[in-house]
C-alpha cells in the first residue's frame, strides 16, 4: 500500500474521530449543563456550567475545524475539476463504489456520462471487457493507490489509468496511445513489460482481443483460444503449454469473469526454475486423478487441474488444504503434520469439500515423500459421494425400521389401553340411562377414545401394521365421492380439479385408508399454497413393458393405476426432498404439522402393494404420485339357487368361552361383557396357563378369544397345540397389530377369525356369536 494510500485513509478514519468526539462533547455538556440545572448547591451548580461551557466551546471548535477541511477539501476538488475540464482526454472521477462524481467536457461529449453513472457502463461503449477491467484495476488500486492497464477501445490502442485522490474520490483518465509498429511492439514485449498477455474471450472460446504483449508472445492473430494451445482445452488456474514462434512456452493460465458472457484471459510467465520445483508440464495436469501437493503445516503446495474442477476454484496453489475441506472431526491441520511425521499414512480420511452449490464427499489418502531435502505429502482425492449416499440411505432405512417398530409397539400397547378405557364405558354406559347426567360425560370418553384410536392407526399406517380391509375399488368412484369432503377442507381460496383416466384399471385396497391417503395429500397441497391457488388431481393408467427404476424403488412391469396429486405452492427445496416421508419431519413451522401426514401415506400406500414418488420444483410447486398394481376380480362362481337369508344374530348367547389375554383390564372387560351376554367365561393370562386349563378333559370350551401378541408362547403358538385335542374349537384372536401378524410364524388358523383391538362391547359379543352360530 502506498503512503498517499495510507494518508488518506488515515485522513478519513481522521474526519471520523472528529464527528464522534464531536458527538460526545455535545452530550457531555448537555448532561452538565442538565445537572446544573437540576442542583440546588450554588458551588456545584456553577461547576457544573463551566465544564458544560468548556465542553460547548471544544466542540465548537472541532465542528469549525471539521468545517474548515470539509472546505478546503471542496477547493482543492473544484481546482481538479477546473483543471481537468479543458483536458483533451476524458477525465472521470467517482466514489470507491464507481458511481460517478464528475465527468470533463470530453468525458461528457465521448461518452455522454451523468453523475449517478456506473463506470463501467459508461465505459462499455468505447472499451472492450469494460467491466472487468475497472474490477481489475480497483483491486490493484485499493492496495497501491493508483494502477493503470492497456485496453482495446474504439478508435485504437488506450491507457486507462486510476489514482485515488482521496477515500471518497477516484480519478480516471483514458489516454490514446500511438500506433506502433510491430518491430517495436516485439521489441517492447520482450524487455520485460510489466504487462501480461491478456485475451478476451467470447462464450464459444473465440478470441476478440489481444493486447499488443499476447500478440508478440504468440506472433499472429488467434480466432480460438484453442489455436494457442499445445493441450487444450483451456483450464483456469493450471500451467499450459502456449505455441509461439521460438515453440511451446509454459504459462499459468487466470481467467476473469469481464461479463456479457466474456473472459479475460491473463497468461503469467513462469520461470524455469519456478517448473523445476513447482512442477514442469509433466502430463500431471492431464492425469484424471485430483492430486495435491501439500507442505507439512496444510499449504497446498501444486494442485492439478482436475484437483482444481473438484475443489471448484480456479488456483488452489498457496491457500490452505482446511479451506477446502472439513468433517474429518479433528484439526485438519492436525492430520497432515501427523501424516508429515510418518503416523496414519495409506489411510484414507472422508471428508466433505467447502462448497455452496452441493454437498460433495472426498476420499483422501496421503503419502510422504522427499523433496529437495524437505518433507511434502501427495494426496488423491476420489468423489466418495455415491459411496457416503449409499451409506446415509443405508443408516436412514436402518433407523426408519427402528423408528417402524417402535411405533408400531406404542401403537399396540396404546390399543390395549384404549380397549380397556372403552370398553369400560361401554360397561358403564349400560347401567346410565341417556337422561341421566353422567351419560354425557362417558359420550365425551367414548368419543374421545374413538378419535385417540384415528390416531394410533396413524402410527400403524407408519409402521405398516395397520389392518386394512381391502376390497375392489375404482379409483374414480372413490375420489368422485371424496370431492366433496375434499372441497370442504381446501376452502374458497383455493380450486380443486379431477381428472379421470376414461379406462383406469381398477385396484384392491382398504377404502378407509385410501381416502385417508388423498386427504393429507390435498391438505399439504393446500398448506403450500397460503394465497390460494389450483390442486389437480389426475388419474391415468399406466403399462409398463419394462421395469421402472427410480430412486430406491424398482416398479415391475405390468398395469398400473397412477394418481397425481399437484399443487402450484411454494415446492420443496431439493436438500429436504429426500425426507419427507420420514416420521415427525415437517417443513411447515412449529406448531402447525406433526411430521406424521406424508409418513403414514407413505405406510399405507407400501402396505396396500402401491408405490409413491414426489417432483418438486422450488417457486413452481409439487407433484405426488402414486401408483397401484391394477387387480382382476376372479369371474363369478355360478351358483345354485340362493339360500334363505341367515338369521338376526341374537341378542345373547350360552357356551364356555376360554378367554385368554394377558393384560389384565383388557382381559377383565371382555370377560364381563361375555358374562353379561350369557356365556360362561373362563380367564387364562397366557398360553401356558390356557393349555394348562385344557389338559383336564372333563373341561368343556365351546370357543376360544385370545390375544395374538403375548408373553411366552403366543397366540398361534398355543391355539395350534391345543387344537390337537380338541380340533374342532373355533377360535378368535385380538390384537392391536395388523391382521397378518399371527400368520408371520406360520400359516393360518383355519376356523378362526380375527377382531383388532380397540373393539367395542358390541363388536366382541357380535364376532362370537357370529362364530358359535
Amino acid at each position: 500500500m502506498t503512503e498517499g494510500t495510507a494518508a488518506e485513509r488515515l485522513k478519513a478514519r481522521g474526519a471520523r474521530s472528529i464527528l464522534r468526539s464531536t458527538g460526545v462533547l455535545v452530550a457531555l455538556a448537555l448532561a452538565s449543563g442538565l445537572a446544573a440545572l437540576l442542583s440546588t448547591q450554588p458551588v456545584l451548580r456553577t461547576g457544573m456550567l463551566a465544564a458544560a461551557a468548556a465542553f460547548a466551546t471544544t466542540a465548537g471548535l472541532a465542528l469549525v475545524s471539521y468545517a474548515l477541511g470539509r472546505r478546503r477539501d471542496a477547493r482543492s476538488f473544484a481546482a481538479v475539476c477546473a483543471f481537468a475540464e479543458g483536458d483533451p482526454a476524458p477525465i472521470l472521477v467517482t466514489d470507491p463504489a464507481l458511481r460517478l462524481i464528475y465527468a470533463n467536457l470530453t468525458a461528457r461529449r465521448d461518452f455522454e456520462a451523468a453523475p449517478g453513472d456506473d463506470l463501467p457502463e459508461i465505459l462499455a461503449s468505447q472499451v472492450a471487457g469494460a467491466e472487468g477491467v475497472s474490477r481489475r484495476l480497483w483491486l490493484q488500486a485499493h492496495d497501491r493507490g493508483h494502477a493503470r492497464e492497456e485496453v482495446a477501445a474504439r478508435g485504437g490502442r488506450r491507457v486507462l489509468a486510476l489514482r485515488v485522490l482521496d477515500s471518497a474520490r477516484w480519478v480516471w483518465r483514458l489516454d490514446r496511445l500511438p500506433d506502433r509498429p510491430e518491430s517495436e511492439a516485439s521489441a517492447h514485449a520482450g524487455s520485460g513489460s510489466e504487462d501480461p498477455p491478456v485475451l478476451t474471450l467470447g462464450r464459444s472460446g473465440a478470441v476478440l482481443y489481444m493486447n499488443t504483449r499476447a500478440r508478440a508472445v504468440l506472433g499472429r492473430r488467434v480466432k480460438r483460444i484453442d489455436d494457442a494451445l499445445e493441450d487444450p482445452p483451456l483450464r483456469p488456474g493450471a500451467i499450459q503449454r502456449v505455441l509461439t514462434p521460438e515453440g511451446p512456452e509454459s504459462f499459468e493460465v487466470r481467467c476473469v469473469d469481464a461479463g456479457i458472457g466474456r473472459r479475460e484471459v491473463v497468461l503469467h510467465t513462469i520461470e524455469d526454475s519456478a517448473l523445476s520445483e513447482g512442477g514442469a508440464p509433466d502430463g500431471v495436469d492431464d492425469l484424471p486423478v485430483p492430486l495435491l501437493r501439500l507442505a507439512p503445516d496444510g499449504r497446498i503446495l501444486r494442485a492439478n487441474a482436475s484437483a482444481c474442477k473438484l475443489l471448484d476454484t480456479e488456483r488452489a496453489d498457496g491457500r490452505n488444504l482446511a479451506e477446502f475441506m472439513e468433517g474429518l472431526g479433528r484439526s485438519i491441520r492436525l492430520w497432515i503434520s501427523e501424516a508429515a511425521a510418518g503416523r496414519g499414512l495409506h489411510r484414507s480420511e472422508f471428508l466433505r469439500l467447502i462448497r455452496p452449490d452441493r454437498e460433495i464427499f472426498v476420499q483422501v489418502t496421503l503419502n510422504r515423500v522427499r523433496v529437495s531435502g524437505a518433507t511434502e505429502l501427495v494426496a488423491v482425492l476420489n468423489d466418495a459421494t455415491e459411496l457416503k449416499t449409499l451409506e446415509a440411505q443405508f443408516v436412514q432405512s436402518q433407523k426408519m425400521q427402528a423408528i417402524g417398530q417402535l411405533a408400531g409397539g406404542v401403537a399396540h400397547d396404546f390399543n390395549n389401553l384404549l380397549t380397556a378405557i372403552s370398553g369400560h364405558c361401554d360397561l358403564l354406559m349400560l347401567r346410565h340411562d341417556q337422561g341421566d347426567p353422567d351419560y354425557s360425560d362417558l359420550v365425551q370418553i367414548s368419543q374421545n377414545a374413538n378419535r385417540a384410536a384415528a390416531l394410533v392407526s396413524q402410527l400403524l399406517a407408519f409402521s405398516r401394521k395397520q389392518t386394512l380391509r381391502p376390497e375392489l375399488l375404482d379409483l374414480r368412484e372413490t375420489l368422485s365421492d371424496l370431492t366433496h369432503l375434499l372441497n370442504r377442507l381446501v376452502g374458497e381460496r383455493v380450486e380443486l380439479v379431477l381428472q379421470h383416466d376414461p379406462v383406469l384399471p381398477k385396484i384392491r385396497g382398504d377404502r378407509r385408508q385410501l381416502e385417508q391417503v388423498m386427504m393429507n395429500l390435498v391438505v399439504n397441497a393446500r398448506d403450500a399454497m397460503p394465497d390460494g391457488g389450483e390442486i389437480r388431481i389426475e388419474t391415468e393408467r399406466i403399462a409398463l413393458m419394462e421395469p421402472l427404476q427410480r430412486e430406491r424403488a424398482l416398479v415391475e412391469p405390468g398395469e398400473y393405476a397412477a394418481v397425481r396429486v399437484r399443487d402450484r405452492g411454494r415446492g420443496i427445496p431439493s436438500d429436504k426432498l429426500q425426507k419427507v416421508f420420514e416420521p415427525f419431519f415437517t417443513t411447515k413451522r412449529t406448531g402447525e404439522g406433526t411430521g406424521l401426514g406424508l409418513s403414514t401415506v407413505y405406510g399405507i400406500v407400501k402396505q396396500t402393494g402401491g408405490f409413491i414418488f414426489v417432483d418438486s420444483v422450488q417457486g413452481e410447486g409439487s407433484c405426488f404420485t402414486l401408483m397401484f398394481p391394477s387387480y382382476e376380480a376372479p369371474e363369478p362362481v355360478v351358483e345354485g339357487p340362493r339360500e334363505p337369508p341367515a338369521r338376526a344374530l341374537p341378542d345373547g348367547g350360552s357356551g364356555v368361552v376360554l378367554l385368554v389375554e394377558d393384560v389384565a383390564p383388557v382381559r377383565a372387560f371382555a370377560a364381563r361383557a361375555l358374562e353379561m351376554r350369557g356365556y360362561s367365561v373362563t380367564e387364562a393370562g397366557n398360553g401356558e396357563e390356557a393349555l394348562t386349563l385344557l389338559s383336564d378333559d372333563t373341561m368343556a370350551v365351546d370357543i376360544i378369544v385370545t390375544d395374538v401378541v403375548m408373553p411366552g408362547l403366543d397366540g398361534p403358538s398355543w391355539v395350534r397345540e391345543a387344537r390337537r385335542a380338541r380340533p374342532d374349537t373355533p377360535v378368535v384372536f385380538v390384537s392391536g397389530y395388523a391382521e397378518d401378524v399371527f400368520a408371520e410364524g406360520g400359516e393360518v388358523v383355519p376356523n378362526s377369525v380375527f377382531l383388532p383391538k380397540p373393539f367395542s362391547l358390541t363388536e366382541l359379543t357380535e364376532t362370537v356369536n357370529r362364530q358359535l352360530a
